[in-house]
């Protein structure tokens, strides 16, 4: 091998060194570009912080009296917060499943398939709060609960006047057009005088 040959030889690994270079160089900074602008595009979809807020709701219970029902807005929808007496815990506790129009529990803290028992429209240890979506399951009405004109129907639960839709105070439907009973969202406990909704 001539000396000639060996400065073309070294030229040409030296140059191999360089294009290696300035392809990585190059793709680094497609990958770079490519995530400048995927990243705010992927973040823009996110919800707004005014849809993140309205996600949840924390409720403050500890005014409610017995056999009160208060009435909250959530995601725009009505909710019944209701605490109940003894008397209205073991009338709803006696009512057999056979009676009711809807047998499935319809709460979304639990199964969807379980029965519409008293227990399983509740909290477990929490028997006295009630906490409903407020829309009639027919045509999507307001009901009215007992402290409103109506008195919560004959069930003394929630009354919908529009087309007589008649809830007890678990808020089963018991009678009228409506075929499911009220919704029961996701809530919790998070202490003895706060909830939160959602």
């Amino acid at each position: 091998m001539s000396a000639t040959d060996e400065v073309i030889s070294s030229s040409g690994e030296e140059e191999g060194t360089r294009r290696d270079f300035i392809h990585l160089l190059a793709g680094m900074t497609a990958v770079g570009a490519g995530a400048a602008v995927v990243v705010p595009l992927v973040d823009q979809m996110n919800p707004a912080a005014s849809v993140m807020a309205m996600a949840t709701k924390e409720v403050a219970i500890d005014a409610i009296e017995p056999g009160q029902v208060i009435k909250v807005v959530w995601q725009g929808k009505p909710v019944f917060v209701r605490r109940r007496t003894p008397e209205e815990i073991e009338q709803a506790a006696a009512m057999p499943l056979s009676s009711l129009k809807d047998p499935i529990a319809r709460n979304e803290n639990i199964d969807d398939k379980e029965p519409a028992t008293a227990e399983n429209r509740v909290m477990p240890g929490k028997e006295e709060w009630v906490v409903v979506v407020g829309i009639c399951t027919h045509l999507g009405c307001v009901p009215l609960g007992p402290n409103e004109t109506g008195a919560g129907g004959e069930w003394k639960g929630w009354f919908c006047p529009c087309h007589g839709s008649h809830y007890d105070n678990l808020g089963r439907i018991m009678k009228g057009p409506a075929p499911q009973n009220l919704l029961i969202m996701p809530y919790e406990f998070l202490s003895d005088t706060m909830i939160k909704i959602g």
